[in-house]
């Protein structure tokens, strides 16, 4: 190539530790981004993509990072940068995008102030000139009321709206390079699409260059022009789109290809990394005839929970002469669960998915309409007789990092939910209870005295299940239980939920945002749509043959690999 590349990384290696104990995460990598380029970077977590787009940020902490090679950008060695150098840099001719907005923007500032002040630190302008030039911005990623968003902070606006206020902080100063670190993890297929529109927009039109992390393939065929794959801190292979996606060389590149759920046919299983390493994986199809029959069993039963008219509804600020605003999170909504089923739960953020799982929980209670379990209302049950009842719902939550207690140790974090609920006859019997259910979910009988922040995503995600499946219970809501985890871990948990529900008879309401997952996991699938019931039915009909505009908007939005 005649020009050199815009950034030339190479041999970088990244440590972090004392030097006598430290641990090498990234083992000398070396890549390159030319101008007006989009380097797709994909890997699973613990791959280094992110530490490795931090280190050209100078965002590692200096005390206990230790970093070798060279980092070019333009000819400058950013690694022997001065401090005050490299922030003159950061900003204003590389930018970054985090994967979670929430956290890295400023919860006691105002979303315009926040993009304001960049403007007025890097290019000298004056607050008004700033203030202008912000609601451009706003406009340019196509946030809805660009004044009002302008003076609201940032726990008042929605996820997406969020990442576009820091897509305009990214893009504010024009940068040579805009590094997105999982820009859309936590966002809806729509929104999702919507920004890798928007990023796709703007790379044209700055001619600017893009890095662009995920764990999703799909999603970086779409963008990308080269990929690179990392795995445990080296580079496995890189090249072209078209040679990663459709002639991949590495195993490791093959099995993370193969790990996705397809919405194509339906597997009994789906592929790990390290069943197609060792070739043991076989691929085996339920056919439309098996379906039929297991659904003739499942839905000639008496339903193990029925919710009718459900209606739940918030109230806001008053308005004027008094009146206030109602939010219908909930609102009419009528269905049956049947023993031994998984439907399916999805829509869009706000659509009412998470409220109408809480309150089957009765983690909220109704504002109106009944909810039956075993043909009892849950909705007139006392404070007492609810918490009996938990040993008989659970829920699997979306952060298992949060819903463990950092100072328990994870024997502890099974044992205590046995012990409210009088599971075990002694400690030595729950005890050993806990050593199984670890083994049960993949886990060996050393993890039994670790704690949370020694456990990576995927092993955190298999405590919640082991914590849940201790209480055996009858009915197990799943709120986004795998939408964090990488997609061979999330392979592994979703094989492991089925087994579960074969081996201890299990009923799931499966909500997530994830429609590829979903088809995967469902019997029957509920569309929700703010508040309502769009569209509900068989999972596999209405994937194939969606009634409703809405559910197409969802279906045509899931990323589809080249």
């Amino acid at each position: 190539m005649a020009n050199s590349p815009l950034l030339h990384i190479k041999d970088l290696t990244i440590s972090f530790g004392k030097k006598s104990e430290k641990k090498t995460v990234v083992h000398g990598i070396s890549l390159d981004v030319n101008s007006n380029e989009v380097l797709g970077i994909v890997g699973e977590s613990g791959s280094g993509k992110s530490v490795s787009s931090l280190s050209i940020m100078g965002l590692l902490p200096k005390r206990l990072a230790h970093i070798e090679g060279e980092i070019l950008f333009e000819g400058k060695d950013l690694l022997k940068e001065e401090a005050s150098s490299l922030r003159n840099i950061r900003g204003k001719d590389i930018a970054m995008i985090f994967q979670e907005p929430m956290s890295a923007l400023n919860p006691s500032l105002k979303c315009g102030k926040q993009v304001s002040e960049i403007l007025q630190h890097h290019l000298s302008m004056s607050p008004s000139e700033a203030r202008k030039e912000t609601l451009s911005l706003f406009e340019k990623v196509k946030l809805p009321r660009p004044n009002a968003i302008y003076s609201s902070y940032p726990h008042q606006i929605s996820g997406g709206q969020m990442q576009r206020v820091m897509i305009a902080m990214a893009i504010a100063c024009k940068p040579k390079l805009l590094i997105a670190d999982e820009p859309t993890t936590a966002l809806d297929v729509t929104v999702q699409k919507e920004i890798i529109e928007l990023l796709k927009d703007l790379q044209k039109d700055t001619g600017m260059s893009l890095i662009f992390i995920s764990h999703d393939l799909n999603l970086v065929s779409q963008i990308a022009d080269r990929v690179v794959v990392m795995f445990q801190g080296e580079v496995a292979e890189s090249g072209s789109v078209y040679s990663i996606f459709k002639l991949p060389k590495a195993d490791y590149t093959k099995a993370l290809l193969a790990s996705r759920p397809t919405l194509g046919e339906r597997l009994e299983t789906l592929p790990t990394i390290a069943s197609i390493k060792d070739d043991s994986f076989v691929p085996k199809e339920i056919s439309v005839q098996q379906r039929a029959l297991r659904h003739k069993k499942l839905y000639t039963q008496t339903p193990i929970l029925e919710v009718r008219n459900l209606k739940k509804e918030y109230y806001g600020n008053a308005r004027l002469f008094g009146r206030k605003e109602v939010v219908k999170a909930v609102d009419d909504v009528s269905f049956s669960v049947f023993e031994g089923e998984t439907l399916g739960l999805v829509g869009e953020s706000g659509c009412g998915k998470s409220t109408l799982g809480k309150t089957i929980l009765q983690l909220e209670r109704a504002s109106s309409g009944k909810i039956l379990y075993r043909g009892k209302s849950l909705t007139d049950l006392s404070a007492n007789e609810i918490r009996t009842l938990r040993k008989e719902i659970q829920l699997i939550f979306q952060d298992p990092y949060s819903s463990l207690n950092p100072r328990l140790t994870i024997g502890a974090a099974l044992i205590e939910p046995m012990q409210v609920h009088g599971v075990g006859k002694s400690k030595r019997e729950r005890e050993k209870k806990a050593l199984a259910l670890l083994t049960r979910v993949g886990l060996d009988e050393s993890y039994f005295h670790r704690y949370p922040h020694e456990l990576s995503g995927g092993q955190r995600q298999r405590v919640g299940i082991a914590r849940t499946i201790a209480l055996e219970p009858k009915l197990v809501i799943c709120d986004e239980s795998v939408s964090a985890l990488d997609i061979s871990v999330q392979a592994q948990v979703l094989n492991l939920l089925n087994e579960l529900k074969e081996d201890f008879g299990f009923t799931y309401i499966f909500i997530s945002h994830d429609l590829a997952v979903v088809k995967f996991m469902a019997d029957q699938l509920l569309v929700m749509n703010s508040g309502k019931i769009e569209e509900l039915g068989d999972a596999d009909e209405i994937y194939a043959h969606p009634n409703s505009d809405y559910t197409k908007k969802l279906i045509e939005a899931i990323p589809k690999g080249i």
